[in-house]
């Protein structure tokens, strides 16, 4: 968005503001880092997640995909040609080619377990881990052997007050987590606006959280999710602008490519009406 279309509508989104929180509580929204912030920060590296957190961040999201001889990594991507370089798929590299590695902008690829152990003297976090399954690569077995390891890791120590969510695209993943591991929270992510049809699919897998995104999706949808018992994450969150429609929407988990730029925002012009937890 040009800079001077995207003064006009957030300061059209400030005066909204403005008009409907006179007497009214604040809006409170859990807030958190898509990737520990793709557009300020090399994104799924311990770099953006360590100062993303220093920045007062305190949602993160990360993808995870397994290495050829079974250790799980950050890496959003299947091939690692646009973060790193060479076009070469995450699943046919060893843990130990992948730590010779860096990305583009000179940082080491982390393991999930390097993520856990950094959260784990953090209490009141909110973050998802998104399970990175597609087929060929990941069949039955691997992505039996994925779901028992990442459970594992992520849940051997969940600081207090703190929020812990396995999420996918993929359905088969969440449908293996739900009869082994009941007790785990689970998110169903779909590229589309919210809709009846979408809940039903998480009904479907016993599932009572959806990802979705913030265009295509209505303020009668969320209401109808709520009345539902469902929590709505909304995405992408790519401008500020994005994350103040979410709000509006009444989404209760927001996801954003620049967190650090919406909770200066928030706390510079609306900190009196929407509270970021």
């Amino acid at each position: 968005m040009k800079p001077v279309i995207q003064h006009v509508v957030t300061s059209f989104f400030l005066i909204l503001f403005v008009s409907i929180a006179v007497g009214q509580q604040p809006r409170e929204v859990k807030l958190f880092a898509h990737r520990g912030g793709a557009f300020e920060y090399d994104e799924n590296t311990m770099v953006a997640f360590e100062d993303s957190y220093r920045q007062g961040i305190r949602g993160f999201e990360l993808d995870i995909r397994r290495t050829v001889d079974g250790h799980l990594i950050l890496m959003h991507d299947h091939s690692l040609k646009r973060t790193v370089g060479p076009d070469m798929p995450v699943e046919e590299l060893t843990f130990e080619e992948i730590q010779k590695l860096r990305t583009k902008a000179g940082n080491p690829i982390p393991t999930l377990k390097e993520f856990v152990a950094f959260l784990k003297d953090k209490p009141g976090l909110y973050v998802e881990f998104e399970m990175k399954t597609a087929k060929p690569k990941y069949e039955e077995n691997m992505l039996a052997q994925y779901c028992d390891q990442l459970y594992q890791i992520v849940y051997e120590f969940v600081p207090e007050g703190s929020e812990y969510v396995l999420t996918s695209f993929d359905k088969r993943p969440l449908r293996y987590l739900k009869t082994k591991y009941p007790q785990a929270e689970l998110v169903l992510i779909k590229s589309e606006g919210l809709s009846q049809e979408l809940l039903d699919e998480a009904k479907e897998l016993g599932v009572s959280r959806v990802g979705c995104r913030v265009e295509g999706t209505t303020r009668n949808m969320m209401d109808a999710a709520k009345e539902q018992n469902f929590r709505i994450t909304l995405w992408p969150g790519r401008t500020v602008d994005d994350s103040l429609l979410g709000v509006m929407l009444g989404a209760t988990y927001l996801c954003t490519d620049v967190p650090v730029e919406v909770m200066n925002w928030v706390e510079a012009n609306a900190s009196s009406w929407i509270k970021i937890k």
